[in-house]
């Protein structure tokens, strides 16, 4: 069970993100605000993530797991919400916001991997 601060605050900012673009893609044809806020606040929290992590292993707290792993996952959910934001503002349909809740989803699944890899948790 995985219970760093870090994960539960990235789990309900993905959450979010999951929640709104929904909503956004049941009630709206185009891509919605709040939808593209969510997605905006998943980039910052990774951004605040990453920064956290670097200092955590540069204090000496090592990563269990392999460490080109770890941040092969940073960088890749790094990548995910700017390529749904842009997809989103370039794409003014419904599925826009279908593909914001996804990125929502995607970085929730990348997050939880980085814990286990952090953690030294092995999936089952």
């Amino acid at each position: 069970m995985i219970v760093d601060g870090f994960f539960i605050a990235g789990a309900i900012v993905c959450a979010l993100a999951l929640i709104l673009g929904v909503v956004a893609a049941v009630i709206r044809d185009h891509p919605d605000d709040y939808a593209l806020l969510a997605v905006a606040a998943v980039e910052l929290f990774l951004v605040v993530h990453a920064v956290a992590a670097a200092v955590r292993q540069a204090g000496g707290q090592a990563i269990s797991g392999e460490p080109w792993e770890f941040w092969g996952y940073v960088l890749t959910a790094l990548l995910i919400p700017p390529i749904a934001f842009w997809w989103a503002v370039t794409d003014k349909t419904r599925w826009s916001n279908v593909v914001l809740a996804a990125a929502g989803v995607t970085v929730f699944v990348m997050l939880y991997r980085m814990e286990q890899i952090w953690d030294g948790a092995l999936p089952s």
